[in-house]
């Protein structure tokens, strides 16, 4: 996901959106451990997205204020 994507979502949206990547990231997790994990690289970029997302987060919160 684009940052260009993040900045056209609310903030709710941003919130569903960083609750469905925690989910992911757990689950990619899990499957890495019991070595079940064919690509390994997405792992990586959930991780990113994740901060990409809390960023924009911390961005609306201090626009709002």
């Amino acid at each position: 996901m684009k940052g260009q994507d993040l900045s056209t979502l609310s903030a709710s949206d941003c919130q569903a959106r960083l609750l469905e990547l925690l989910e992911e990231q757990f689950k990619l997790r899990m499957q890495h451990g019991t070595g079940q994990l064919a690509k390994t690289a997405r792992l990586r970029g959930v991780r990113r997205d994740i901060a990409r997302v809390r960023t924009e987060i911390t961005k609306k919160a201090k626009v709002s204020q």
